[in-house]
């Protein structure tokens, strides 16, 4: 186990955090380091131009598509030819939701997750309204914030076509045992579309082990360019017809891909797997494949950023103006929060007048929010990723402190 990790050095990487603010809204997106800058950069510099032509640079921009599938089938566990690329998670979501609702009838039944981003739940309910199937809604433990997973024995049955779920609540920061409960989906022939945004800047991610036969995930969320990708197994893919135009390909995972794709930024996207797997330098044996370095770098991540939460969480805890929500077992570095007395907004103005960053709201996790009496103002979020450091936490909770006076 990596027991030491030298975020003096991580920093160093991103010329964003020379503001001297505290970056705490990485569960929004995080801030862009040096190399992915660089990469970018090189690659409108190089010269690109769309794939499929007979001239250099847009054999340049080929070569940068198929090295980001690389990148990301390396991050997730996943296979390159399974990479489907798109703008947002939201995006391929809706596109995987309306091609999958093809084989949907009346009577079929989708399984989603109150807990979940709305993202990985409206794209499910509106896709199984127009194909009259029914949606079964699985329920947070709103003490704990967590999904208890008993509840799919009744949630499951022989009509489920697909059950949708979250890898990590981007609010109670709540990681769900998605194991378990893609598991009971395959033994009714369900298939399991996992949203991984949360989870995958924070630990090391395999969608085999997980049982996903869909992983969404975001760059933005992990240092990278604002690019999104949807893993799978190819052969899954193939048997998916999307809405397409004619003259554009109909290989996978190019089917789902509309219109043209930003090399520029999967240049980026290849450079912040890169920049990942390369956080714990030392963590991997000499050699090591890109898989093992990014497995080890982030099995690191998450041991610092524990360790670092604790520091967040037992600070807030003992402030009684505060109120916390979330208690699950596992769950990412996120702190959701309200100040007593004061709008979520409030309190997130009076720390940016400190120099701390954190969101407010609902940050679309509709449902949970709702449930938890949180509409429509919603809460604090402050979420640490691997470049945040005690200096960070302790200029929150001084922020906040200073809020009950």
């Amino acid at each position: 186990m990596i027991t030491t990790f030298d975020v003096s050095r991580v920093r160093a990487s991103y010329p964003a955090l020379l503001d001297g603010h505290a970056y705490l809204d990485g569960a929004a997106g995080t801030q862009v380091p040096q190399p992915v800058i660089d990469a970018i950069a090189a690659a409108y510099r190089a010269g690109i131009g769309n794939v499929g032509g007979a001239f250099a640079a847009s054999e340049r921009s080929g070569l940068i598509v198929s090295a980001c599938r690389e990148a990301i089938a390396d991050l997730t566990g996943g296979t390159a030819s399974g990479v489907v690329l798109g703008p947002s998670m939201t995006a391929l979501t809706y596109r995987m939701s309306s091609a999958l609702a093809r084989g949907w009838a009346p009577g079929d039944e989708v399984v989603v997750s109150r807990l979940d981003h709305d993202a990985n739940i409206r794209p499910w309910v509106q896709a199984a309204a127009r194909a009259g199937a029914v949606v079964r809604w699985a329920e947070a433990d709103l003490a704990t914030g967590e999904l208890p997973v008993a509840q799919y024995a009744d949630l499951i049955g022989p009509r489920t076509r697909l059950v949708a779920v979250t890898a990590a609540s981007n609010v109670l920061g709540t990681r769900p045992d998605v194991t378990a409960i893609a598991r009971a989906a395959h033994a009714a022939g369900a298939l399991c579309y996992v949203d991984g945004v949360h989870a995958t800047p924070h630990i090391p991610v395999d969608v085999t082990s997980l049982g996903a036969d869909f992983y969404a995930t975001s760059a933005y969320k992990w240092a990278g360019p604002h690019v999104a990708a949807v893993v799978a197994d190819p052969a899954l893919l193939e048997t998916l017809r999307p809405d397409k135009l004619l003259p554009s390909s109909d290989e996978v995972p190019g089917r789902f891909e509309r219109g043209t794709l930003p090399f520029g930024d999967l240049a980026g996207v290849t450079a912040a797997v890169e920049h990942l797997a390369s956080l714990a330098p030392g963590a991997a044996d000499a050699g090591a494949s890109r898989r093992e370095r990014v497995l080890a770098s982030m099995a690191a991540v998450e041991e610092y950023e524990t360790a670092l939460f604790g520091r967040l969480l037992d600070g807030l805890s003992a402030m009684s103006h505060v109120a916390l929500y979330g208690k699950a077992a596992r769950r990412t570095p996120t702190a959701f929060f309200t100040v007593a007395g004061l709008p979520p907004r409030a309190v997130a103005s009076a720390l940016a007048a400190r120099g701390v960053n954190v969101w407010n709201g609902d940050n679309y996790a509709y449902e949970v929010c709702t449930a938890l009496g949180l509409e429509p103002d919603g809460a604090v979020r402050a979420g640490l990723v691997h470049y945040n450091d005690a200096s960070d936490v302790d200029r929150l909770l001084a922020g906040v402190a200073e809020l009950a006076r």
